[in-house]
């Protein structure tokens, strides 16, 4: 008898975990949206409008920003 769709994945997720993996999910932006195409665009031509200068010291804000982030 064929297993079923939740059967095969409960025997894929017993085999990942005996080898000392576990499962997380991890969410990532939809390259297929409108919404993204639109920001991805509007980010790139400012950074096109500035000069390397400014963009440098807005990659250090950025980066500055990181400092209390916690693992």
């Amino acid at each position: 008898m064929a297993l079923s769709g939740s059967e095969k994945t409960a025997k894929f997720r017993e085999r990942m975990r005996a080898q000392g993996l576990r499962p997380i999910q991890i969410w990532v932006p939809d390259v297929r949206s409108k919404t993204l195409a639109d920001e991805v665009r509007r980010q790139s031509l400012r950074v096109s409008r500035n000069d390397e200068s400014d963009l440098t010291d807005e990659l250090d804000m950025s980066a500055a920003q990181t400092e209390d982030w916690s693992w």
